[in-house]
C-alpha cells in the first residue's frame, strides 16, 4: 500500500508539481494501491475539500467477483450495500444514514468525474463499469463539497477508470449459480496519443429461480497532449446492455418454505437495460500556476422493466410494466488558479439538461401476468424535461504550514416543463421554483505535528423533487414546495499511530429542513419534515510490514425525524427514517506468503433496521457476512485465484414494506440474497 500522500488518487498532475506543495493537512485515507497510468487533471485535490474522503485503489477491485459495480463499495467504510435482487434493478450503496431504497437518493454518482445519476438519483449507470477497468474509487462524504449540486446531498462516488498506460488484462471467471464471466482491457500508450479499451460479458443462471441474467459492456477512451504535456484532449466511449429475469419478492411464508422459489406471478418479470454514454475532455495549463478544465457529456438511459409486486389484490395497480428513456447532456467547466503562496481559487461552472419520457403500464391481475397484452390502464404516458445551472467558488487560504481555512459557496438553479398524461387527460406545467439555492460551506483543518491533522467543516446541500409528475412540476393542484436544505457539521481527526498505518475518527450531524420521500417510478411521495442524522465513524487502514495488511471501519449511525406528521395527522417525530441501519462495519486482511500466494478474509455486517415510517412492522435487514479468497501466481503474466462469498452459509434478505401504496398487504416482502457461492478466475497481464 502506498502512503496516502504519494498514492492519492485524485492528482493534477497538468499543474506543475510544486503549485500545493505548501499545503499540507488532509482527512483522506487511501486503502490499496492507486495505478496512476495517465496524467489527469482536476479542480483540486480531493485532499484538500477536507471531509472525511476515502480512496480505494484498483488492485483492491480488480479481482473481486460481484455481479454489480456499486457492490465494491462494500470494501469502504460506512458504506450500506441495498441489495434488491431484482434482475438489472439490484440495489445500489449510500451512506451517512442515508438508505438505498429509491426514495431519498442522497448520493452523487460520477464516473470520471461526469455526472451519472439518473433523474430519480439512483446510480444505475454504475453498472456500465467492470472491476478491470478501474484505476481507482473515491468517497467523499458530508455536505462540504462545492463541486457538485444535484443529488449531492450526503457526498458523492467518483469512479475513475484507467487512462493511458501500457497493458493487456484479461480476466476468465466461472462460479456458483452457472456464472461466467470474461473481461478484457487493454492499454496502449505511444508518443502523445494514449488508448484504452474495454470489453466486459457477464452471463450468470442467479441463486433464485427465474433470475437469469446476460450482460455485456464496451468502452473506449482515446486521448492526445502537447509534447510540452500541458494540454490533453479526448474522448470517452461506453455502451452497455442488460437482461435479466426478476425473482420477486416473498411473502413471510414464502420464504420460509422456499428461499430459491419464484412465485408463479412473477414468472413474465423481466429487465431490458441499454445505456449509452459520450464524452469530450478537455485539459489546459494556461501556465504554471492556472489549470483549465473542461467536460462536455452525453448520458442515455433506456428502460423497459416489468414487474410484479403482490398477488393478493385482484386489481392492477400491482402489475406494472415500466418504461424509461431519459437523454443527458452537460457541460462543466472548471479553473484553478494559485494566486499566491497562501491563496489558491477554485471555480467552476455547469449546465445539465434532461430530456425524459416514462410510461407506465398496468395490467389486469393473472398468473402470471401477460405484459404484452393490452394494457387494462395506461398510468403514466409523461416527457418533461429538467434543466441545471450551478456554480461554485472555493478559496484555499494557508496562512501557516499548519493551518489551512476553506470557504465556498455554490448556487444552483432548476427549470423544467412536463407533459404528462394520467390515463384520463393530459396536465401540462413548469417545475417548482426553487429559485437559486444558495449552499455556503466552510473547512478548517490544523496539522498538529506530521502525524496528526485535526478538522472540521460545515457546509450546506439541498434536496429537490424529481419525477415526471406533481408535486415535482407544478400540475393537478400541486403545492409550492421550497428546497430542503441541508446543513452538515462534522469534526475530526486523521492520525498516524505507527509508520504504515493510517486511521480516522469523525463525528458527523446532518439536519434537513423539509425532507421528502419521493419515489418518482410509482409516483408516491410522503414528506418526512424535519430529520436529523448524526454519527460516529471509525477507521484504520495499516501496512503492518511486506506480508500482513489490515484495515477495518465501524459507523455509528442514527436518522430520526425531528418534526413531521403522517396523513393520519399523527406526529412522527421520534421516528426512525426507515431502511436505515444503526451500525455499519467492515473488517478484513490481507496476507502475502510471498511472491506467488496471497491470501485475504473480509467481514461486513449491517444492523437490522425499520421498514416503514411508523416503526411499528418491526426491524429487519441485518447480516454478518465473512467472504475469503485465495490467489496463485502461476507465472509473471498468469495467476489464479478463488473467491468464497459468505463463507458461512448466512442467510440474509432485503426487506421493503409492502403498503397501500402498492395495492399490497400491509406486510414485510424479502428478497432472499444468495447463500454461500465460490468463484475461480484466470488471470492474464501482459
Amino acid at each position: 500500500m502506498k502512503n496516502a500522500s504519494v498514492s492519492l488518487a485524485v492528482l493534477t498532475a497538468l499543474v506543475t508539481p510544486d503549485l500545493y506543495a505548501n499545503q499540507s493537512g488532509n482527512s483522506t485515507i487511501t486503502l490499496g494501491e492507486v495505478r496512476i497510468s495517465q496524467k489527469e487533471s482536476t479542480q483540486l485535490r480531493t485532499e484538500n475539500i477536507l471531509t472525511s474522503v476515502d480512496v480505494m485503489g484498483g488492485d483492491q477491485v480488480e479481482d473481486k467477483n460481484v455481479m454489480n459495480s456499486w457492490q465494491l463499495l462494500g470494501q469502504m467504510p460506512g458504506i450500506q450495500l441495498t441489495e434488491t435482487g431484482q434482475g438489472a434493478e439490484s440495489g445500489k450503496a449510500t451512506f451517512r444514514a442515508f438508505n438505498g431504497e429509491g426514495y431519498i437518493n442522497a448520493i452523487k454518482v460520477l464516473i470520471d468525474g461526469i455526472p451519472s445519476n439518473v433523474n430519480s438519483g439512483n446510480q444505475r449507470f454504475i453498472d456500465m463499469i467492470f472491476p478491470l477497468d478501474i484505476e481507482y474509487i473515491e468517497v467523499v462524504r458530508g455536505t462540504n463539497d462545492p463541486r457538485y449540486g444535484l443529488h449531492n446531498i450526503g457526498g458523492n462516488i467518483n469512479y475513475a477508470t484507467r487512462q493511458g498506460g501500457n497493458y493487456t488484462d484479461s480476466r476468465l471467471t466461472y462460479g456458483s449459480f452457472n456464472t461466467r464471466e470474461v473481461q478484457l482491457a487493454i492499454g496502449h500508450e505511444e508518443g502523445n496519443f494514449a488508448q484504452n479499451y474495454l470489453l466486459a460479458k457477464q452471463d450468470s443462471d442467479g441463486s433464485r429461480d427465474h433470475s437469469n441474467s446476460n450482460k455485456y459492456s464496451l468502452g473506449g477512451k482515446w486521448f492526445i497532449s502537447n509534447d510540452q504535456q500541458t494540454f490533453r484532449i479526448g474522448t470517452i466511449a461506453r455502451l452497455y446492455h442488460h437482461q435479466a429475469d426478476e425473482g420477486g419478492y416473498l411473502t413471510r411464508d414464502e420464504l420460509r418454505a422456499s428461499r430459491t422459489d419464484s412465485p408463479a406471478k412473477n414468472a413474465n418479470d423481466r429487465s431490458d437495460r441499454d445505456m449509452k454514454h459520450l464524452s469530450l475532455h478537455m485539459d489546459w495549463q494556461l501556465d504554471e500556476d492556472m489549470v483549465l478544465s473542461n467536460k462536455l457529456y452525453y448520458n442515455s438511459y433506456n428502460d423497459d422493466r416489468s414487474i410484479t409486486f403482490t398477488s393478493y389484490r385482484p386489481g392492477n395497480a400491482p402489475r406494472q410494466r415500466r418504461f424509461w428513456d431519459e437523454q443527458q447532456r452537460g457541460v462543466l467547466s472548471n479553473l484553478t488558479w494559485r494566486s499566491n503562496d497562501v491563496v489558491t481559487l477554485d471555480g467552476g461552472i455547469n449546465y445539465e439538461e434532461q430530456d425524459n419520457a416514462y410510461e407506465r403500464k398496468r395490467f389486469t391481475y393473472n398468473v402470471p401476468t401477460d405484459f404484452n397484452a393490452a394494457p387494462a390502464r395506461i398510468q403514466n404516458d409523461d416527457h418533461y424535461t429538467l434543466r441545471n445551472l450551478g456554480g461554485y467558488v472555493q478559496a484555499v487560504v494557508q496562512p501557516t504550514d499548519a493551518l489551512k481555512i476553506i470557504p465556498a459557496m455554490r448556487v444552483d438553479k432548476f427549470s423544467g416543463h412536463t407533459k404528462a398524461f394520467d390515463g384520463n387527460s393530459v396536465a401540462k406545467g413548469s417545475l417548482q421554483d426553487y429559485g437559486w439555492i444558495e449552499q455556503p460551506k466552510l473547512s478548517v483543518v490544523y496539522s498538529v505535528n506530521p502525524d496528526i491533522d485535526i478538522y472540521a467543516n460545515w457546509g450546506r446541500t439541498f434536496q429537490i423533487l424529481t419525477g415526471s409528475t406533481s408535486p415535482a412540476y407544478l400540475i393537478n393542484g400541486a403545492f409550492s414546495y421550497s428546497p430542503s436544505i441541508n446543513t452538515g457539521k462534522e469534526v475530526g481527526v486523521k492520525f498516524r499511530p505507527f509508520t504504515g498505518t493510517q486511521a480516522r475518527v469523525a463525528v458527523w450531524q446532518q439536519d434537513a429542513t423539509d425532507e421528502v420521500s419521493n419515489m418518482p417510478a410509482t409516483g408516491t411521495t410522503e414528506g418526512l419534515g424535519e430529520t436529523r442524522r448524526r454519527g460516529i465513524d471509525m477507521q484504520f487502514t495499516a501496512q503492518l510490514d511486506d506480508h500482513w495488511t489490515v484495515w477495518g471501519s465501524h459507523a455509528i449511525q442514527q436518522a430520526k425525524v425531528i418534526k413531521a406528521f403522517n396523513a393520519d395527522g399523527e406526529s412522527l417525530a421520534g421516528k426512525e427514517v426507515f431502511s436505515t441501519p444503526r451500525y455499519i462495519s467492515n473488517l478484513g486482511f490481507d496476507y502475502r506468503l510471498d511472491d506467488d500466494w496471497r491470501f485475504g478474509m473480509q467481514a461486513r455486517a449491517q444492523g437490522n433496521y425499520y421498514i416503514e415510517t411508523t416503526n411499528e412492522a418491526g426491524k429487519y435487514g441485518g447480516f454478518a457476512l465473512l467472504d475469503a479468497n485465495v490467489s496463485y501466481r502461476v507465472s509473471a503474466a498468469t495467476s489464479i485465484d478463488l473467491q468464497v462469498k459468505n463463507l458461512t452459509d448466512r442467510q440474509y434478505e432485503y426487506v421493503w414494506y409492502d403498503n397501500f401504496f402498492w395495492g399490497g398487504d400491509d406486510q414485510a416482502m424479502f428478497s432472499p440474497a444468495a447463500g454461500r457461492a465460490a468463484y475461480v478466475s484466470l488471470n492474464v497481464k501482459l
